[in-house]
């Protein structure tokens, strides 16, 4: 596959990129895009033209990236002035800003708070508690895409989206019943290219699906996180309803919409590269390995990681003025040759446990214990059960997410 054209770029003298608007479509998933590397041979940071006309720093470093994301003077909270939302027009961005803040955005003490009161729900023991239960709905859904006469199957229609969708639903307590009406408005959520009044009309929707959920569950709980939330801020007297239907948001969104991602993704990479495919083949034990550089590879998550300076910084050579937002990009962080020898090289020994595709720091991915199960668990069972699985269209006609802020595909055809 080719990459897309890259938007020629010309410099200032301050060393912004002035043609290009960030972040850059990704296109090819197998190659880093240009602009990422021109920001990184000059010195990995540079002023950047966001996509809704502001400006930002732009981080293209692995090392540079990770010290940011460590660095308390730089700020999560979306309600901070020139907190760098990359596709939000003022007037929306100031209605989100309006907006019960979530885990996300959170700093310090109150965001320490909130997710040690979380941490329980995704410690080791308990993630492993749920491997059993994973295993049983990737087998039901391979099941069923045995069933089908014709041998081939959309894999994010039968297994990629509806096995996280199912697992986060259940440890939630969110209906199943329910998944065709918010993967619906998920998938416009995390497009750039939404306009930002639809936006805003979705997220309104959500909060009140989950909103409708959480009164449900204060006077009939059942054995899932949000209820067990529920019972430890009611008795520690912290409970907040608004706070509680924004973080059913971010765990709803961010536990289907990443791992079904990855999911396709991955299959689409070892499908791509045999010689590493059969790595896992004939020894399933390196799995683990093969999904952390899976996940360095593709990195999906580009532009959420964004901060803005509390105060004067200075980083290496370039001054951060105390209210300049800063944009880390993780694909670019994973794909720094500094780091990672031959980074667009998908190599499952590499051992690439280092990168940053779960973020770093205090807002380092929570869930990322559960994720990394589902996602050896899906692909030792695929590639078991189907080891003649190929692609059913040449790659180049396979539709990426390219204006997506999860990287993605909108369908994967395969077939046996």
């Amino acid at each position: 596959m080719t990459e897309t054209a890259s938007i020629a770029t010309t410099r200032t003298a301050s060393g912004q990129l002035t043609d290009a608007e960030f972040p850059v479509q990704r296109g090819c998933p197998f190659t880093t895009p240009t602009e990422y590397e021109q920001i990184r041979e000059e010195s990995s940071i540079a002023k950047v033209r966001l996509k809704n006309g502001g400006e930002a720093w732009w981080i293209a470093g692995h090392e540079l990236g990770r010290s940011v994301l460590a660095d308390r003077r730089f700020s999560s909270d979306r309600r901070r002035d020139n907190f760098p939302f990359v596709s939000t027009d003022p007037e929306t961005r100031a209605q989100l800003q309006s907006q019960p803040t979530s885990m996300l955005g959170m700093d310090g003490a109150e965001h320490a708070q909130t997710r040690r009161a979380l941490m329980g729900e995704f410690t080791v023991r308990r993630m492993a508690g749920l491997r059993p239960r994973i295993q049983q709905i990737v087998d039901q859904h391979i099941d069923e895409m045995l069933t089908t006469p014709q041998r081939s199957v959309d894999l994010v229609e039968a297994l990629s989206l509806p096995v996280p969708s199912l697992v986060i639903c259940e440890l939630l307590g969110v209906p199943y019943a329910d998944h065709d009406f918010f993967q619906g408005l998920t998938g416009p959520l995390l497009r750039h290219t939404t306009p930002p009044e639809v936006r805003l009309r979705i997220q309104e929707e959500l909060n009140t699906y989950l909103g409708t959920l959480i009164d449900h569950k204060l006077t009939d709980p059942t054995d899932d996180l949000l209820s067990r939330q529920i019972a430890k801020h009611r008795d520690n007297g912290t409970f907040d309803r608004a706070s509680m239907v924004s973080l059913a948001f971010l765990l709803l969104v961010a536990g289907h919409e990443t791992t079904a991602n990855m999911i396709s993704l991955g299959v689409v990479g070892l499908l791509q590269h045999p010689d590493q495919l059969v790595i896992i083949k004939d020894d399933p034990d390196k799995t683990p390995l093969a999904v952390e550089e899976l996940l360095r590879y593709f990195t999906i998550a580009d532009s959420v990681t964004a901060r803005v300076a509390t105060e004067d910084v200075q980083l290496g050579d370039t001054t951060i003025n105390a209210g300049d937002g800063v944009v880390i990009s993780g694909l670019a962080a994973d794909r720094d040759p500094t780091v990672f020898a031959e980074p667009d090289r998908l190599d499952l020994e590499r051992g690439a446990r280092h990168h940053v595709a779960f973020g770093f720091g205090p807002h380092q991915c929570i869930g990322q214990t559960l994720a990394r199960m589902e996602l050896r668990i899906v692909f030792d069972t695929l590639f078991h059960r189907i080891p003649t699985l190929r692609l059913a269209a040449p790659l180049d006609d396979i539709p990426f997410k390219s204006d997506a802020f999860v990287y993605g595909i909108e369908e994967l055809p395969v077939a046996w």
